[in-house]
């Protein structure tokens, strides 16, 4: 079923983002995707992201819903088949506070989304923000504030570099309920504006996890910061994929 087009706000989007070693991402992504690298590092994250005024494109905002959501994601590269080299992002699990969102996912909105709790504390300047899933699978924990500096340590050289990268990743690829396909679906945002965020501390259960990532294998990397920001959903042709090569590569494995 094609994914109808949605719009909305972007109130607010953090994202987590992580240096990574290309051998250890490559284990947990389906056949077909590459890593897409920085300076010889792959780059994985968490995209925490507050939706306002999402409905159908051409329906007024007051029908609109709001959601928190998190989605844990890769950025990838893979060979077409004329043999252009794409780009996206692999997004092994998304969680969401949104009932619709739950039973929507795959027909409204893309691929399965778990249910989960959202704590968070927010001002102009800082926020302090707690998720937990219901099926104890995931935890996403971080504070911080906006910032005018961007880290020294980062494999990006500047803000602006990190901010190419990661807008180039706007088309998504996510398992399905029944683990033989990927849905797809990208974001359009004609206003594309990130600012860095200094964390205090970030927590991941998926990338704290040495079963996954060996110590050593993962380093948090930089957070960046989006507010206020119109977009759309466009839903995009899926890929069929072999359901065994997903459960081995995490589909039905704690995230």
């Amino acid at each position: 079923m094609k994914i109808p087009v949605l719009q909305g706000i972007i109130k607010r989007r953090v994202l987590l983002n992580y240096r990574a070693a290309p051998e250890v991402i490559r284990k947990i992504l389906p056949s077909g995707f590459r890593p897409k690298l920085h300076r010889g590092r792959a780059v994985a994250g968490i995209c925490l992201i507050r939706l306002e005024q999402i409905r159908p494109q051409f329906a007024p905002g007051f029908v609109g819903v709001s959601s928190e959501n998190a989605a844990h994601r890769i950025a990838v590269e893979w060979t077409d088949e004329s043999g252009q080299i794409k780009e996206g992002v692999f997004i092994p699990r998304r969680d969401t506070d949104s009932l619709i969102n739950q039973l929507a996912g795959g027909r409204l909105f893309s691929s399965e989304h778990h249910k989960a709790e959202f704590d968070i504390e927010e001002d102009e300047d800082e926020i302090n923000f707690r998720m937990r899933s219901a099926d104890s699978q995931t935890e996403v924990s971080f504070k911080g504030k906006r910032s005018e500096d961007f880290p020294v340590d980062s494999i990006f050289s500047d803000l602006r570099e990190a901010s190419l990268f990661f807008e180039k990743g706007s088309l998504g690829y996510s398992p399905d309920k029944t683990g033989k396909k990927l849905d797809a679906i990208s974001l359009e945002i004609n206003d594309w504006r990130v600012r860095s965020f200094e964390t205090e501390f970030v927590r991941s259960s998926f990338y704290q996890n040495e079963t996954i990532f060996p110590a050593g294998s993962i380093e948090f990397d930089h957070a960046l910061l989006m507010q206020n920001i119109a977009h759309r959903w466009l839903g995009e042709r899926g890929r069929e994929t072999d359901q065994e090569n997903l459960r081995k590569k995490g589909r039905r494995d704690p995230i």
